[in-house]
């Protein structure tokens, strides 16, 4: 397995200190740090080749065209897209499964039909299906859990049905850290001609995706969640269905031809791309995929599966601890442990970590409905990633173990 201290060297934020601590990151989650190849990418766009892309013939412009759609070639083969075109640059996983709602969803779903989703899902990808349902006329379905945290099989196989148009679906859960059979649950939508929208946010940076196997018809995901700058994300999806969909946002660089009165739109992958594009973001992304790609996911996921096995055996032993997701008898836990300390309220509990240096995320996680139908109003998250050592876990749960002490009670 690889030792995380081999990449440590790379993250400089990692080498600060925070409240006077030096820093424990394991809010990866939500979003990574940046290695220094990424930040040299990016300031190396912005001090050796700013320019808008596409839109002019001088040297400048023609090199920031060159970066912008090299990045999405780069991009394709990191998912295996059967071709660039199939790659939508938007600024983030929510823009990107808002694209899908308002551009696919709008138009191809209808009153009486239904939209099948996870009670699992992040609310990127379940606020737009409520709006295209309510706009629509549509029924809105959850698939549910089983005990263990899992998706329900008897829901996948009873909930998608004849009436289904569209199914949407997280990859991993980013409350849970569980895997998805997203490729079952296509299948099943396929089935019955529904659409599968797969939700990649929390498990491009940790595993090899392959949009192709999992014959998803949009995938979605975030760069700041895998090393890149904010500002960054993607779109994948199937090119005939994206050609058939209408523009989402429209103005600069995405027309064909203005008319006073009428407009001709661009092809693929323009016509999604309105005004002036994020080129320094697309090149941090493309250096964070190589940069990936040199370590490989095998190592990275060997990492992450090092560190669970390393913490929850520990955390089971404190009694003040609950765990959420951790039950599985499955394969498939991924570097995301939800947990809460009784008596202590996550916010405390996060306030109190940070005072050692720390970092952990409290609340809902934009994940209500899967809080409430776990019976809870929030949750502390832990999430690793290549950077996390077991040092950082033993800073972690000592944390833990002063936090009901500080509150006054005595165990």
């Amino acid at each position: 397995m690889a030792d995380p201290q081999e990449f440590l060297k790379d993250f400089p934020l990692l080498h600060t200190q925070m409240n006077g601590k030096p820093i424990v990151y394991l809010d990866n989650g939500a979003t990574t740090q940046k290695p220094e190849q990424v930040i040299r990418a990016l300031c190396g766009y912005y001090g050796g080749c700013n320019a808008n892309p596409h839109r002019g013939a001088y040297a400048l412009s023609v090199e920031a065209t060159e970066i912008y759609e090299n990045a999405r070639k780069v991009t394709a083969q990191f998912i295996n897209a059967k071709r660039p075109e199939e790659i939508i640059f938007t600024k983030n996983a929510t823009e990107a499964l808002n694209l899908v709602a308002y551009s696919y969803g709008l138009t191809n779903v209808g009153k009486g039909d239904e939209i099948v989703i996870t009670i699992a899902e992040h609310h990127s990808n379940l606020v737009p299906w409520q709006h295209v349902a309510k706009a629509k006329g549509a029924t809105l379905k959850y698939i549910y859990l089983e005990k263990d945290g899992n998706l329900s099989d008897e829901d996948i196989e009873t909930k998608i049905t004849e009436k289904t148009k569209l199914v949407a679906v997280t990859q991993v859960s980013n409350v849970l850290g569980l895997k998805n059979d997203v490729k079952k649950v296509a299948k099943k939508a396929h089935s019955v001609g529904a659409v599968v929208v797969v939700d990649g946010s929390q498990s491009v940076a940790h595993q090899k995706v392959d949009v192709q196997d999992i014959d998803a018809d949009f995938f979605a995901f975030s760069g700041h969640k895998m090393l890149s700058p904010m500002g960054i994300g993607v779109l994948y999806g199937k090119y005939d269905i994206l050609d058939a969909m209408p523009p989402f946002l429209m103005g600069g660089d995405m027309i064909e031809y203005v008319q006073e009165q009428d407009t001709t739109f661009a092809e693929l992958p323009a016509k999604f791309e309105a005004g002036t594009q994020n080129v320094g973001g697309a090149a941090g992304l493309q250096a964070a995929i190589e940069y990936l790609g040199k370590i490989g996911f095998d190592r990275i996921e060997a990492i992450e599966q090092e560190l669970v096995d390393y913490a929850l055996p520990q955390l089971r032993e404190l009694p003040y601890i609950e765990l959420y997701g951790c039950d599985s008898t499955r394969d498939n836990k991924t570097g995301i442990i939800a947990f809460n300390v009784k008596d202590v309220h996550p916010h405390d509990v996060a306030t109190i970590l940070d005072s050692t240096g720390v970092a952990v995320r409290a609340g809902h996680h934009c994940a209500q409905p899967l809080h409430r139908y776990l019976g809870l109003n929030a949750s502390c998250r832990a999430s690793f990633y290549l950077y996390n050592t077991k040092e950082d876990v033993d800073r972690w749960i000592a944390a833990l173990k002063t936090v009901r002490s500080v509150l006054g009670y005595k165990d």
